[in-house]
């Protein structure tokens, strides 16, 4: 499986972003999908979520200006981003899981996740 971000960049407060994630490989509809944040000198957060039956779960902090979706024709999957804080600022990475183990980590991912984009950075300038 291969997981490639794309859609990063430097943006202005209350700015909109759209991030995409091309994922190659057999069973995209059946994996937990997502999207997780890492800012400099901070701990990774999960973002946003799509499970195996589509359901979605934002963390509290992009609640209502994030949107994720996903496209099965086209194994890609998205993270609409509106209304942009600094604190938003970050490397975006994009997660997919088919783990049946695992300690859970964020919504349907379970520790260890299984595949990792390499990132798209967002900067979002005041």
């Amino acid at each position: 499986v291969q997981v490639v971000e794309s859609g990063g960049g430097s943006v202005q407060t209350g700015e909109s972003r759209l991030l995409s994630c091309v994922i190659s490989g057999y069973g995209f509809s059946s994996w937990c999908l997502g999207w997780f944040r890492q800012a400099p000198g901070k701990e990774r957060e999960g973002v946003a979520s799509m499970s195996r039956d589509d359901r979605r779960v934002y963390a509290d902090s992009v609640k209502g200006r994030f949107t994720i979706s996903k496209d099965n024709a086209k194994k890609t999957l998205y993270l609409q981003m509106t209304s942009l804080k600094p604190e938003d600022s970050a490397m975006y990475y994009c997660a997919v899981d088919n783990s049946a183990i695992g300690v859970r980590s964020f919504s349907c991912f379970l520790d260890p996740i299984d595949w990792w984009g390499k990132g798209t950075l967002v900067n979002v300038s005041s």
